[in-house]
């Protein structure tokens, strides 16, 4: 029997197979069938490539889909003009075992990354976002502008970079719309004592920081999402915040190994919960202190992405 090519998306066709509003709704089942053990996802293994580079395998299955993530991250590209991360993301037949379609893993990684981050928004926010912060300049910056901006397209955005130049070329860069739109793109003063506007609603740290980059006293009404410091060495949220506020992760296992921002403040674990216990509906209790939402990743996140992409190519 003749079986089907396998289909294969570059970064465009991927980033189509996973809109942003379908992919927040996948993330939320993903949480709680990771949580009740429905989706297998063990730590990722690292192997070591040349030049400090790393290569990650990353497998997850679930009674209706497997999916197996590897990309090498390689960090002296950046000399060679070349993107610091390449990889797939393979779909799988449960009960076969056949290769159903192939998408582009920093494509995912990203898209399911800001989307993760949409969630704890949806989840923890005191009400709708009116403007956010996004300290970082990078890839997973504008993956995050470009989430707010088709989920919150009236939200005003921040950007706080490493140096001033830097934010202000960030929001040159992307300050319009594919569709001719000007989005309300503004950046912050770098300045250690630059105050940070009260208004603003959710700040999301993007960064790979060895020192924080927000450590304001927690405060009422304002969620801060914690993305970029994914090593014990690296610290995005400081312990200030960290201390007035409500501990939430994406991933509670993988966090104790990855989440710098919390082992280095020493958090005591038990007081840190996953976000499936407050997306699930039944749970009645609200968080009403501020919170803090570090996100670590995990491959239930990309097997989510991969569930939004069949349903796609389905025509479902």
């Amino acid at each position: 029997m003749t079986r089907p090519t396998t289909q294969i998306f570059d970064a465009t066709a991927t980033a189509q197979l996973i809109p942003y509003a379908s992919l927040v709704d996948a993330l939320r089942r993903a949480s709680l069938d990771y949580a009740s053990q429905r989706i297998a996802s063990p730590e990722r293994l690292v192997v070591p490539l040349n030049e400090g580079g790393i290569m990650l395998s990353m497998p997850a299955t679930a009674p209706d889909l497997a999916i197996h993530k590897l990309v090498n991250v390689c960090a002296s590209n950046r000399a060679r003009a070349l993107p610091t991360i390449h990889g797939q993301v393979m779909a799988f037949d449960a009960d076969t075992g056949e290769t159903r379609f192939i998408l582009d893993g920093p494509t995912v990684t990203g898209r399911r990354t800001a989307a993760m981050s949409m969630l704890g928004v949806e989840t923890f926010a005191a009400s709708t976002p009116r403007e956010f912060l996004l300290i970082g300049t990078g890839t997973q910056a504008l993956n995050h502008l470009e989430a707010i901006g088709q989920l919150y397209p009236d939200a005003r955005v921040w950007v706080k970079g490493s140096a001033p130049a830097r934010a202000a070329a960030f929001c040159a860069a992307h300050g319009e719309t594919t569709d001719g739109k000007i989005r309300e793109l503004q950046p912050l003063s770098t300045a250690d004592d630059a105050p940070i506007p009260v208004s603003i609603d959710v700040v999301i740290a993007l960064t790979t920081s060895k020192q924080a980059v927000y450590n304001e006293p927690a405060r009422a009404g304002r969620l801060v999402i914690g993305v970029g410091a994914f090593t014990p060495a690296m610290v995005e949220i400081g312990a200030s915040t960290l201390a007035g506020s409500a501990l939430y992760v994406d991933d509670p296992a993988g966090a104790k190994h990855e989440a710098g921002d919390f082992i280095q403040a020493g958090v005591d674990w038990a007081t840190v919960r996953g976000i499936a216990s407050e997306v699930d509906e039944s749970a009645s209790m609200r968080v009403e202190k501020p919170v803090v939402f570090k996100t670590v990743g995990c491959a239930a996140w990309d097997l989510a992405a991969c569930r939004v992409a069949r349903e796609v190519l389905s025509g479902v």
